[in-house]
């Protein structure tokens, strides 16, 4: 894990390239106190531990399905599935798919790892920080940490999507949903090291996975503290950050650092995960 000195900052945005009802602005100052970041996503490795020591299992093991991004199923799979998203198709409900079987039954994670755990809600993630002796960030560390110290940057890196031309995190290239051609390195999710990290130590803060926070959702920041704040006492959905593998400009520009959006708690998908901290 990364320290991480804390201080003041200004978290939000006021751009209008983002989504109005996400609340991404006002630009606010907030002071956090210090705190220890994972440099990386939680891997499927580190799951794996958690799951083998404490025999949990995750809420999409006891729903029996979770969401997968139709183009990763095979194409017989596919045409026995019966529901799909009707606002994103792209998105169907999987029998079988869970954290050990991204796309379904028949796929695996022996080659992956490395790669960040998917299909775990919001309680899962939260299980598996209770068991490490961790916990969630809340939104502003988030936000504070993948700032890397850069005030008032669009990505995690600076303001330029592609500087030189180098791909600096893993998002959809091409035209969404029908063409991705893979032009940073990766489809689907990339290993937790891929790409530089930023001024922080902290890798893939952008792209790659969604990541789960400790805040319920709001949009009403103008009244909130300003001091080590930890969100709402209650909603109905929870704060996820950072974009992942499926982001792109026309229809999901939340790879930007000041980006946000939410999913009730119990959801899980191939394409959120989590990453831990703990007080300094």
């Amino acid at each position: 894990m990364e320290l991480l000195q804390g201080g003041t900052f200004l978290m939000g945005t006021d751009d209008d390239v983002g989504f109005p009802a996400d609340g991404e602005g006002p630009v606010r100052e907030m002071y956090l106190d210090p705190l220890y970041v994972g440099a990386c996503a939680v891997t499927n490795a580190e799951f794996s531990r958690f799951v083998k020591t404490t025999r949990y299992k995750t809420e999409a093991e006891v729903f029996g399905w979770s969401f997968v991004f139709r183009k990763f199923l095979s194409p017989a799979l596919d045409q026995r599935l019966t529901q799909v998203v009707a606002e994103a198709p792209w998105w169907a409900p999987v029998p079988g798919a869970m954290w050990r079987h991204p796309e379904g039954p028949r796929s695996g994670i022996k080659s992956r790892m490395d790669h960040p755990v998917v299909h775990v809600s919001w309680a899962d993630a939260a299980e598996y920080c209770g068991w490490a002796g961790l916990r969630l960030l809340t939104e502003a560390e988030w936000e504070y940490a993948a700032r890397g110290g850069l005030e008032q940057k669009r990505y995690t890196w600076g303001d330029e999507l592609t500087p030189g031309e180098e791909h600096r995190c893993n998002i959809w290239q091409g035209t969404f949903p029908e063409v991705n051609t893979s032009e940073d390195g990766y489809a689907g999710t990339a290993p937790v090291r891929s790409f530089p990290p930023n001024g922080f130590g902290l890798f893939n803060m952008s792209g790659n996975v969604w990541e789960w926070v400790s805040d319920w959702f709001t949009t009403q920041h103008h009244n909130g503290p300003r001091r080590n704040p930890t969100g709402p006492p209650e909603g109905a959905s929870r704060v996820i950050r950072g974009g992942s593998y499926l982001c792109h400009a026309s229809y999901c520009d939340r790879y930007r650092v000041a980006a946000r959006s939410s999913n009730t708690p119990d959801s899980s998908t191939g394409n959120l995960g989590f990453r831990c901290a703990r007080n300094a």
